[in-house]
């Protein structure tokens, strides 16, 4: 399993236990990484009129030093380019003195549309913009019409967060890591400049992930695949759980009604929409497996949730926006401690509280050690209005979504195209299989309900909220063009046999 994802220090941290732990010194893991990213080239790009190597004055420079040499002795013709030779003594210094060619300076270097480019500038542990010849070596591969491939990541990409430090980067076809991937790799806009994304075995022991600890992986089912809910014989609709979905006034019906149905499709045994007595002839002229209940008052709501042994609820989708929404979620956050009630606030319960967040923080907080968490689940505009210090901040998107976990002391669906999801006990993933199809109304209403169908049937709220991100943007993909949110329901059970067999 390769779900792991390492930040530059943590992977800095898997080299040096790898150094330590012998056979390999750090030359020695350099050449293997040289001979990896060579092997990739010899196998993809053999037809390359000529091949270009930039290189830096770091072990990613090494790196390429090596390629270099090797590219050579298999008789391609190649150029080395470096402005700064390494410091005596390194690894990279090393690379260089085993290479017969003479290096020549960045600002000489010119490829054509037939040449191979290859990246060994700078890797993941990039902290500030390329100047100089950097960033011009960087324009000229961009424009040239040269296929790029990049070692470790592309010069001018954050590892940590996947942002372009000073506006240029380079723009790769393919990018050869090791070991493990970094964040930069799949947060965006690093994933777009990454182009293909090879994980090469230099040698380093999976057992450096004991030590270092990494807490943040790709959404892939092997995370939570076998907390999926499977129902049993002697079962019954409500041991499968009972979903509670929140509806709005009567122009405001369908956003429900699609979390209602996600959540029917995710395994729930029961379901219903709860209505306002304004919108119950608009929901029961659209509802058959899902059942229809009316109420207006808190004390309403919860005499539904206590006698009808609801176990999840969502609450948001075209529910409105003000007092009224906030007076039903701090309802159900009470219900939550008292019914175990898995509890989803999505849209109109996320924005009710953007006066007061610290109001809903508090709210979320009461309890929290005897029941699952609450999963959030705004977009980026929601997000900004909830955690206005952390919104378009240039730190990784990981860590925003993590510090808002924190403070809300609940799971939170950072959701877009890199869909992050973090925990309060500082766990997430970066979720990258997904269409950008999935960007249509209603969308987000499927994603809800999708959760709450999971965390009614026992799932914990974290993997119930990654769970639901992969099949969700699984869903999409099987779709593809013209998707819109109600074809999505009907495809999660195809996704679903597949994880879970019938």
């Amino acid at each position: 399993m390769m779900d792991e994802l390492l930040t530059p220090a943590e992977m800095s941290e898997a080299d040096r236990l790898a150094i330590a732990g012998g056979p390999s010194n750090g030359y020695g893991l350099m050449c293997r990484a040289g001979a990896a990213i060579a092997a990739a080239i010899l196998a993809r790009y053999p037809a390359s009129r000529h091949f270009h190597v930039l290189c830096g004055p770091g072990n990613n420079g090494g790196d390429g030093l090596v390629v270099a040499r090797l590219l050579a002795d298999a008789g391609c013709p190649v150029t080395a380019y470096q402005d700064d030779s390494p410091r005596p003594g390194t690894d990279a210094a090393m690379a260089l003195a085993a290479l017969e060619l003479r290096t020549r300076p960045l600002e000489v270097f010119y490829a054509g549309g037939d040449d191979l480019v290859v990246d060994a500038m700078f890797g993941a542990g990039l902290t500030r913009p390329l100047q100089g010849n950097f960033a011009r070596a960087v324009e000229r591969a961009n424009a040239s019409g040269a296929a790029v491939l990049a070692v470790d990541l592309p010069s001018g990409l954050s590892g940590d967060s996947g942002q372009v430090l000073g506006g240029i980067a380079i723009r790769a076809d393919m990018t050869v890591t090791f070991f493990r991937r970094k964040p930069g790799h799949l947060l965006l806009p690093g994933r777009s400049l990454c182009g293909e994304t090879v994980v090469a075995d230099i040698g380093i022991a999976d057992e450096a992930l004991t030590t270092i600890g990494p807490k943040l992986w790709q959404n892939n089912p092997r995370l939570w695949q076998m907390h999926l809910p499977r129902p049993t014989e002697n079962g019954h609709k409500y041991s499968r759980g009972h979903v509670a979905s929140f509806s709005g006034g009567p122009s405001a019906t369908g956003a429900a009604r699609l979390a209602a149905m996600a959540a029917a499709r995710a395994g729930a045994g029961a379901v219903t929409v709860v209505s306002p007595g304004s919108a119950m002839s608009v929901n029961a002229a659209h509802l058959t497996a899902i059942m229809l209940r009316r109420a207006d008052r808190v004390d309403e709501l919860a005499d539904f949730v206590n006698s009808r042994k609801v176990a999840g609820a969502v609450i948001g989708p075209g529910f409105g926006v003000g007092e009224h929404c906030r007076n039903f979620v701090s309802a159900l956050n009470r219900l939550r401690g008292e019914e175990v009630l898995g509890l989803v606030l999505d849209a109109d319960a996320l924005t009710s509280f953007e006066e007061e967040p610290e109001a809903l923080f508090a709210l979320l907080a009461k309890g929290t050690s005897s029941v699952q968490p609450a999963v959030l689940t705004p977009h980026e505009g929601e997000f900004g209005r909830l955690f206005p210090d952390l919104a378009g901040a240039m730190r990784s998107k990981v860590e925003r979504a993590r510090e808002a976990a924190s403070r809300c002391t609940s799971v939170v669906i950072l959701k877009g195209p890199d869909t992050v999801v973090a925990s309060p006990d500082d766990r997430a993933v970066i979720n990258a299989h997904a269409s950008p199809y999935l960007a249509t109304a209603g969308s987000g209403d499927v994603l809800a309900g999708l959760v709450a169908g999971f965390l009614a049937q026992g799932m914990p709220s974290f993997e119930a909220a990654c769970a639901a991100v992969w099949i969700h943007g699984d869903c999409s993909l099987r779709f593809g063009p013209g998707l819109t949110a109600d074809d999505l329901p009907g495809l999660i059970p195809t996704t679903l046999r597949q994880l879970v067999g019938t």
